[in-house]
């Protein structure tokens, strides 16, 4: 099989139920749960099995849940594909109960951090950013087309997982976060 198509050369490509252009909405908000999603694995690389086992399997556990939310915006006419879609409730408290393991583990928060400190937790810090760019376009395309809620809701949650985890690659390392120092306190 080859790689290339060449049914995109002039803008457009396949999306489920039809064929929009390359710069629809709906494909901006499904690219950039891909690139969210790469950016997840390269984190992934970075933890190492001693450490970070449990966050290493949770990360590719969220790379296959990414496929999932790039594949439920896919659809041109949503209707089509209700009976289908594959993000659900589920996944959005897997994240939560996730978020509350390694929230044990950092300290309590009051003002806004820097991102940055470990390697790992930089690259998480950079999903998160991602993630929440992300969201924004599938706000976008919610605004204007029907879409899978919960593609909305997983996104968010994932945002605050990406967050807590970054924190916490920082505490199993050694490494404290760096508040912002005209930071006053916003968390209580």
């Amino acid at each position: 099989m080859k790689v290339y198509t060449r049914t995109g050369d002039q803008g457009i490509t396949s999306v489920i139920g039809g064929r929009v252009s390359k710069d629809d909405i709906r494909v901006e908000a499904y690219g950039t749960i891909d690139e969210l999603n790469s950016f997840v694995g390269q984190a992934a690389c970075l933890a190492n099995d001693e450490q970070f086992g449990d966050l290493k399997q949770h990360l590719l556990h969220i790379q296959h849940e990414l496929f999932d939310c790039g594949s439920d915006l896919a659809f041109v006419n949503p209707g089509q594909g209700a009976a289908v879609y594959k993000t659900n409730a589920d996944m959005v408290q897997r994240l939560e109960a996730w978020m509350d393991e390694y929230e044990k583990e950092n300290p309590a928060i009051e003002r806004f951090i820097l991102p940055g400190g470990t390697p790992l937790s930089s690259a998480l810090h950079v999903c998160r950013t991602v993630c929440r760019r992300a969201e924004r376009r599938t706000v976008t395309l919610g605004n204007v087309a029907e879409i899978n809620s919960e593609v909305l809701r997983y996104m968010n949650r994932l945002s605050d997982f990406l967050f807590v985890a970054a924190r916490m690659a920082n505490v199993r390392q050694g490494c404290p976060d760096v508040e912002y120092e005209r930071s006053g306190r916003v968390f209580k």
